[in-house]
């Protein structure tokens, strides 16, 4: 909806290409106005380097979601986190879009909402950077014992979201 008949350099699987590209939107790998990031397991040097390159060029870079991390049955495995932090590091262009996007549905100034989550990594570490209040929730990945691990902390820690009182004003 922001920019139809756009073009966008893909690292993901081929269910995030189909969606883009039933949206609308054409594969480019010259001078695309996007380069967008999902997870997949065909990933490699090339492919970041292109992708830094693109974005030093002034295409914009979207990660799918900011998951540092995601489960399978082999154990933990790197995500779409991951997989954009050297593209990120190599460009100095972090995306706050996401979290932007979530104020302005909502209406709202950032001082008017809050980051709800249950990891530090990604969570509250969003709202942080996005000037947000933060409440971490020990009811998902992070536990409180975690919290040393980390050079940030939380605005509030609860047990679950049935903790968070209501605003009756």
């Amino acid at each position: 909806r922001q920019a139809p008949g756009c073009s966008a350099y893909v690292i993901g699987a081929p269910g995030l290409v189909n969606a883009l590209y039933d949206a609308g939107i054409t594969m480019n790998d010259i001078d695309p106005d996007y380069v967008i990031v999902g997870e997949t397991s065909t990933y490699n040097y090339e492919m970041i380097s292109k992708a830094a390159l693109l974005v030093q060029g002034g295409a914009r870079l979207i990660a799918t979601n900011s998951d540092l991390t995601g489960p399978t049955e082999a154990g933990i495995v790197p995500a779409c986190r991951a997989l954009v932090a050297p593209i990120e590091l190599a460009t100095g262009k972090p995306n706050p879009l996401m979290m932007r996007t979530g104020l302005k549905l909502l209406g709202v100034h950032s001082a008017e909402a809050v980051m709800v989550g249950d990891r530090m990594d990604t969570d509250i570490i969003a709202g942080l950077e996005t000037g947000l209040d933060t409440v971490l929730v020990l009811s998902g990945c992070t536990r409180r014992e975690d919290l040393a691990q980390y050079p940030y902390r939380p605005s509030y820690v609860l047990h679950g979201v049935g903790e968070i009182p209501e605003d009756n004003a």
